[in-house]
């Protein structure tokens, strides 16, 4: 097989097991906690690592939702788990600073989980493994764009970087930001990513104190996120609240 076939196969078998990495992360995460010395960190440090931490998520949220905000349906941002899905090319908006937004979103988001360890090394080691992961994943995607759209595809990727964007480059969105958009789609990330934070507070306590506390603001936080999701996902699938024409 061909090196571009053999990229392009296993870009398409990561695609669709993507949402087994939150699952190796977790895993990973709990011996990480467990060997991190953060005895040398005053109040003040870690209030600054909180806050870097949890800021990196929300800026990763940030992007999610712009870009699903102003993506109609059928486009090349709103792939399925079962593979690519275009019925037209997505240049404009978001998509005008880089080809995948998305990605980027992601990235952000866990990687914010990440540095709530405290650990350095551990922030650098999901970084390189997750840019040799999705580099796969947007190759597969890249390579069914280009088949589909062909020269468009190209004269696009001359314009937009992969993943960096280029603000100089912006141009408005063909279609305004919509709000209903992400509260139907983006509920369940959330979700995941307070439960990350709450993760991560909840073994370090247990591995401080032997114990674990319910009251804690990071409990509290996916406390609340939970009934949220709850909410959101019944509005969702019960009525039509959150229903849009041309919308994913």
């Amino acid at each position: 097989m061909a090196l571009i076939h053999s990229l392009e196969k296993s870009g398409n078998y990561l695609f669709r097991n993507r949402g087994q990495i939150p699952v190796f992360l977790f895993l990973f995460a709990i011996p990480i906690v467990y060997i991190t010395d953060i005895s040398y960190l005053n109040e003040t440090w870690t209030s600054i690592i909180q806050v870097v931490a949890v800021s990196l998520s929300f800026a990763g949220f940030v992007i999610r939702a712009i870009t699903i905000g102003t993506t109609p349906a059928g486009t090349s941002g709103r792939n399925t788990r079962e593979g690519q899905v275009a019925d037209q090319l997505n240049t404009n908006g978001i998509y005008s600073l880089m080809r995948h937004p998305l990605y980027l979103g992601n990235y952000l988001m866990w990687i914010g989980i990440v540095f709530f360890t405290y650990n350095l090394y551990f922030v650098l080691i999901v970084s390189l493994g997750y840019w040799i992961y999705y580099e796969r994943i947007m190759f597969a995607e890249e390579r069914f764009l280009e088949k589909k759209f062909g020269e468009i595809y190209l004269n696009w990727s001359m314009e937009a970087p992969a993943f960096f964007p280029a603000f100089r480059k912006y141009k408005k969105s063909d279609i305004p930001f919509s709000i209903k958009s992400v509260l139907r789609r983006e509920y369940s990330g959330v979700l995941a990513t307070v439960f990350g934070f709450a993760f991560i507070d909840n073994i370090r306590y247990f591995f401080e104190k032997q114990a674990f506390e319910l009251k804690t603001p990071a409990n509290i936080a996916l406390a609340v996120t939970i009934v949220v999701a709850f909410i959101l996902r019944s509005l969702k699938h019960y009525t039509k609240i959150l229903s849009e024409s041309n919308r994913s």
